[in-house]
């Protein structure tokens, strides 16, 4: 069976990450762009992502410019600007393709796990899959899904360690 610790990322500094660092953690994964109108979702990833790391969850953001071309920056200037303008901490990704021929593997199984209302495609920027602590997804969010809605979720998936 495959799960999310199986996949391999390159981080924003090119640095080639294995998400089986991620073993035993809850991960919220999104795409995510930085001229979208869901951009200021940034916020509340960032700010889950502080009121949970602690207890073993992370987000991981994965920059995509597939939908109206709304991520044009290089990695640096998309790191700088989630940095500057939301606050962003949690890891992120260099920019990958998360539907089409050159989708990323990861995206590709997170796809196959959890389809949405265009099957298997992703609709738009800031779509979200909630990974539990063994590397199986439990729930994809739409792109409208505030952030702060998904502490209940979060939370149930933390459960007691």
């Amino acid at each position: 069976m495959t799960v999310l610790h199986d996949f391999k990322a390159t981080a924003l500094d090119g640095r080639e990450v294995s998400l089986a660092d991620y073993a035993g953690d809850v991960v919220l994964v999104v795409n995510t762009a930085s001229q979208c109108g869901f951009t200021p979702q940034l916020a509340g990833l960032e700010a889950l992502h502080e009121a949970y790391r602690d207890r073993g969850f992370a987000v991981l953001g994965f920059p995509c410019n597939q939908f109206g071309g709304q991520e044009p920056g290089t990695e640096e200037e998309i790191g700088a600007f989630c940095r500057k303008n939301y606050g962003v901490t949690f890891p992120m990704f260099a920019k990958i393709d998360v539907n089409g021929s050159g989708e990323h593997p990861l995206y590709a199984w997170l796809k196959s796990e959890k389809g949405g209302l265009l099957g298997a495609r992703i609709k738009w920027n800031f779509t979200k899959f909630l990974v539990g602590r063994d590397g199986t997804v439990l729930g994809r969010y739409t792109p409208n899904t505030d952030p702060a809605d998904l502490a209940g979720d979060v939370e149930k998936a933390l459960g007691d360690q």
